[in-house]
């Protein structure tokens, strides 16, 4: 019966590892505010949390700011481009703990928050 609980609780510590990385996602942020944010899950493995700025070239003052999960390849890059005519340079710092790249609070994903409950209630039962 010992190696059965022994069992869950490894059985427990994977799963809860082998969730998706969570990242706060911002389309759009000004001024070091984001307007539209939310929390999302990355795809797959190879992805990342990110900060990024995009700096309007033209202007040199507006700097754009986002967040969400990125391509590992693409950390640590800096891109230029053009859009309508005004260029723009872009640069991505990466990092791979949830929420990472300026979550606003502290959250645990359910299935850690569930194996945590079955294995306080599992205490309770066993004897010394």
């Amino acid at each position: 019966m010992n190696n059965f609980w022994k069992s869950v609780t490894v059985l427990s510590a994977f799963i809860a590892a082998a969730h998706c990385l969570s990242c706060r996602q911002c389309s759009l942020g000004i001024f070091g505010t984001c307007l539209f944010g939310s929390d999302v899950n990355c795809n797959n493995a190879t992805e990342s949390c990110y900060r990024g700025e995009a700096q309007f070239n033209a202007t040199g003052t507006l700097t754009l700011h986002i967040r969400g999960c990125l391509d590992s390849d693409l950390c640590g890059k800096t891109l230029t481009g053009s859009i309508v005519g005004a260029g723009y340079t872009s640069s991505f710092q990466c990092c791979t703990t949830d929420l990472c790249n300026g979550a606003t609070s502290v959250q645990i994903s359910l299935t850690l928050a569930l194996c945590a409950a079955i294995l306080s209630a599992l205490w309770g039962t066993w004897e010394l």
